[in-house]
């Protein structure tokens, strides 16, 4: 498969002006500067270079409403299918189940085992691809020892708070650290599960195909490796990855990932199987043969990017550090126009996006997670109205 380069991410104000797209990269930090708190580079590296202009995207984004506010730590959402959202603090370890009509928050239960530090806790959230008949709800959580994934049964019928079963690891020994942690899961088109890990600060782990950490993994919802991956006993999927926080596939069922760089640049990825995504070898777009080159970047400043969703013929990606919402308008495999950012610091730091329906987006803020600014009612799940 060829490898996939694309142009870089314009500022807001750049894109306005249709000026020569320059991509500004977003980072996040390494081992001294943790998710979402990078420092810019004075300079950018030589190999990035700018790319011919695209025109600027013209889309539209309005708050529609303030679906719920007060969560403490939220990260990981999971829609179900018959109304309503749950919401994990990554802090705590708790859940609580949100009515999306009313904002009403019912308390779920919590998951044992969940030890938090730094950046590690309870993360992504996913619901089984069978959810009709077995009600399960699947967890990507940091414990004393490692980072894992359970499925635990979800039954609204039983008390407030007891409504989790015990937790049925199918996931262990994913590499832990304070930073780093990767934790988004999601199901994707073909019933699997997918899970982006990071590399917990030991930038080695990224390259190493035996370590787990600082690649996106392939499972059958039973934890094994996965029918087709690249080879038969494991389940790397990709690798040569710093610290997956989003995942989200397109209407061509292909898989996109956002991932934190260090101090240059943050990517949006076109993740194929088997391929390596360069770091710490590749920070960016380095043109380097053997090495997949973001399909987008942009600077610490403008990013340091978590959940994706992709809706409207576009991915749109949340920004912690950027404190924006990212759309990246999509032709194929590249950009159609330049990408468009929006709400530009109204919200604070915005930790994860999900399609919710046509023209419609949830955004979670993510200002209560030690390292923004919470402001009253905070945090929030925000509806959007989006072309």
């Amino acid at each position: 498969m060829r490898r996939t380069t694309g142009p870089t991410a314009l500022t807001a104000a750049a894109a306005a002006a249709a000026a020569t797209l320059v991509l500004t990269a977003g980072c996040s930090s390494g081992p001294t500067h943790p998710e979402g708190q990078g420092t810019p580079s004075a300079t950018a590296p030589a190999s990035a270079s700018p790319r011919p202009q695209l025109p600027p995207a013209q889309g539209s984004v309005k708050v529609a409403r303030t679906v719920t506010d007060g969560l403490k730590s939220p990260w990981g959402i999971a829609p179900l299918p018959e109304g309503g959202l749950l919401i994990g603090s990554r802090d705590d370890g708790s859940v609580v189940r949100v009515d999306t009509a009313t904002g009403k928050k019912t308390a779920v239960g919590s998951v044992p085992g969940v030890a938090h530090q730094g950046e590690a806790g309870l993360l992504g959230l996913a619901l089984s691809p069978t959810y009709a008949s077995d009600h399960l709800l699947y967890a990507y959580f940091t414990t004393e020892s490692d980072n894992r994934i359970a499925r635990m049964n979800y039954d609204p019928q039983r008390p407030e708070g007891q409504q989790l079963g015990a937790p049925d690891t199918i996931l262990r020994g994913i590499p832990k650290g304070s930073i780093h942690n990767g934790g988004r899961i999601a199901f994707g088109p073909d019933r699997m599960l997918y899970a982006g890990t990071g590399e917990t600060g030991d930038r080695g782990l990224a390259q190493d195909k035996k370590s787990l950490a600082g690649k996106i993994l392939r499972m059958t919802p039973d934890g094994q490796p996965a029918y087709g991956n690249p080879e038969a006993d494991s389940l790397v999927y990709s690798y040569g990855h710093r610290n997956v926080q989003g995942l989200a596939w397109d209407g061509e069922n292909r898989l996109w990932a956002s991932e934190f760089g260090q101090d240059t640049w943050d990517e949006l990825n076109l993740v194929e199987p088997g391929k390596n995504y360069g770091w710490p070898v590749v920070e960016g777009r380095g043109d380097k043969p053997g090495y997949v080159d973001p399909v987008a970047q942009w600077k610490t400043t403008e990013a340091s990017p978590s959940g994706i969703a992709f809706a409207s013929g576009s991915v749109w990606m949340a920004s912690l550090k950027g404190e924006r919402l990212w759309r990246v308008p999509l032709d194929a495999t590249k950009p159609l126009a330049a990408p468009e950012a929006f709400l530009g610091g109204r919200y604070g730091r915005l930790r994860t996006v999900l399609a919710a329906g046509t023209g419609k987006l949830w955004l979670l803020t993510s200002n209560t997670d030690s390292r923004g600014t919470p402001r009253p009612g905070d945090d929030r799940v925000l509806e959007l109205d989006v072309t």
